[in-house]
């Protein structure tokens, strides 16, 4: 069986310091309320995949609690995220692991509570070199790494629609096999959030 890590990439929840996008719809309170329960459902999420060791990236110096409280009760793992945009974090994240021995590295961030954990587990048990969990705002819900291939992430432009695309574009200059997961949403902006109420009635 593969030495397997599963990383959860999160922001410690303080108010007025998450989901800021959702600020034109929701009061600071109510959003900072919305995004612990993402975290809730994300954390259960995580949990729920058997044979696998679990780690929460979080994306700065914690201010909060939280986090202690979920590794406590949950047996995870903690670190803080290295690096000066995202690309640079995950590719840290899967450095870090691999060092550590793991053979299989999959990392999802917190923005897709209504992801189904079969995606989770189909990423972990994936043949292919890369795996990616496509998103429908152009960037991706999930990214996996098996034997290491780690420096895939240094021309893309982050925070576009082209995220997904250009991670392709080096995947296949790098001759690196990719497999797709099916599309999931995120929730980043107030569009997102009326589609997750409607998804969820």
């Amino acid at each position: 069986m593969l030495f397997r890590s599963l990383i959860l990439f999160a922001k410690d929840p303080v108010k007025g310091q998450v989901k800021t996008r959702l600020s034109s719809l929701l009061d600071a309170p109510t959003i900072l309320s919305l995004y612990r329960h993402f975290l809730r459902d994300s954390i259960e999420k995580i949990c729920a995949i058997a044979d696998v060791d679990r780690f929460i990236g979080i994306a700065s110096n914690p201010k909060t609690s939280y986090f202690d409280d979920v590794s406590r009760s949950q047996g995870v793992r903690l670190f803080v995220q290295q690096g000066g945009n995202l690309g640079e974090r995950m590719r840290q994240a899967f450095a870090d692991r691999f060092e550590e021995g793991y053979e299989r590295v999959v990392i999802i961030g917190s923005d897709s509570p209504t992801l189904p954990t079969a995606y989770i587990a189909q990423a972990l048990q994936s043949e292919k070199e890369v795996v990616i969990g496509p998103s429908t705002d152009g960037g991706y819900y999930l990214i996996g790494m098996r034997g290491k291939v780690t420096d895939i992430f240094e021309r893309v432009p982050w925070g576009t629609d082209s995220v997904l695309s250009e991670t392709l574009n080096v995947l296949k200059g790098q001759r690196a096999e990719a497999e797709l997961l099916p599309v999931w949403y995120d929730v980043d902006l107030p569009e997102d959030l009326r589609f997750l109420k409607t998804h969820l009635e």
